[in-house]
């Protein structure tokens, strides 16, 4: 039933839940061969699937048509240049960034210090991991997993639930320390994240205490995400719309393409790949610090429906421990309070606690 199955992979062809689940798409033997025995949604596409299971098929306003997509030209501007941090255009390049930051949420980085080598390797090895044999990224299973804080899964829920829906994605999360190429990657970018949150801060124009900026940076997480290719894009998504925890996150993609972003007036644009460029969004947290002034954009991913699509972020966060909300001055600068004090542990437990829709999990830290 899995002929189609890649040379190497006979295992999976002869796993009998593989024959039963490719030629019906019951949600109960889906459900064994996705998480229980490993397989992910790469499994499904290396059965020789001809369409996704009625899983993955979102209702149809949550789906990505890219002939509804809006021109990106007027919100998106052209990738800022870092280097500007460290010479005369310093002031200049600030303004860019907090202007991107306040506008879309979205924007591209280049001379950012992360050498081609380092940014391809981070790739490649996303490739390298999800082309493991089922039994080789079973390892990394909860409960097995050798490193600490570090899990492959897929979205497809542990406990499905009725009138809920899985993404065509599968996930190696919290992988720093785990695997070379994702240290390499984080190191590398460090100094970018600290150049590019402390300009942040810096343009909202109110006096802070600098060891703040370590605290809102201190906690990071290196994920490698792979969207294998999928028979039917057009019926469900890589990531549904989501806003980030994060204060930030740097977003390594490839040049396939279909990360999506909502503007203000409701229509989605693409954020195209640009070589050599990193993406960076604001998240949540960032959005609390800012007093709402940096927006925290919602997006989403769509599959490809003929190549493997992967992306490697890197989620920089406070610890739980610290309390986030709008810097000391802001409310009296722009004469409201938006969001409230709260630990940072709270939000994220809130954030985890029930399905993404889009940037309402916000509502919880509103005032």
């Amino acid at each position: 039933m899995c002929g189609r199955a890649p040379v190497g992979h006979a295992l999976w062809a002869a796993d009998p839940v593989c024959a039963k689940m490719a030629a019906s798409h019951h949600e109960s033997d889906v459900f064994e061969f996705v998480v229980k025995k490993g397989f992910g949604v790469k499994g499904l596409a290396d059965s020789g699937i001809t369409s996704v299971p009625p899983r993955y098929i979102h209702p149809p306003d949550e789906r990505i048509d890219r002939k509804k997509t809006i021109d990106a030209s007027p919100f998106l501007g052209s990738p800022i240049d870092l280097s500007g941090l460290e010479g005369e255009k310093k002031d200049e390049t600030i303004a860019a960034i907090c202007e991107a930051a306040s506008k879309l949420g979205f924007f591209q980085v280049v001379n950012h210090g992360v050498s081609l080598q380092v940014m391809e390797r981070a790739k490649q090895d996303a490739h390298t991991f999800f082309n493991l044999s089922p039994e080789k990224k079973a390892v990394y299973l909860k409960g097995k997993t050798p490193c600490p804080n570090v899990f492959y899964s897929t979205s497809f829920g542990r406990r499905p639930r009725k009138n809920s829906f899985s993404w065509f994605i599968d996930l190696l999360t919290g992988i720093y320390g785990c695997r070379d190429a994702a240290h390499d990657y984080l190191k590398a970018a460090s100094k970018m994240i600290q150049g590019i949150l402390g300009a942040l801060l810096r343009g909202l124009g109110v006096e802070y205490d600098e060891s703040l900026l370590s605290c809102y940076m201190e906690a990071k997480a290196v994920n490698m995400n792979f969207y294998p290719p999928c028979p039917n894009p057009e019926l469900t998504v890589g990531v549904g719309r989501h806003s980030d925890l994060a204060a930030l996150t740097i977003l390594l993609q490839d040049d396939i393409g279909g990360l999506f972003v909502k503007v203000e007036d409701g229509g989605w644009i693409e954020i195209p790949p640009v070589e050599g460029a990193i993406v960076v969004n604001v998240g949540d947290t960032l959005e609390i610090l800012s007093n709402g002034r940096y927006k925290s954009a919602e997006h989403r991913v769509i599959a490809s429906s003929t190549r493997a699509r992967v992306s490697v972020p890197i989620f920089v966060s406070p610890r739980p421990h610290t309390m986030i909300g709008p810097l000391l001055g802001l409310a009296e600068k722009d004469g409201k309070t938006v969001y409230r004090h709260l630990l940072f542990g709270e939000y994220m437990t809130n954030y985890f606690g029930a399905a993404h829709q889009g940037k309402k999990t916000l509502v919880f830290a509103r005032l």
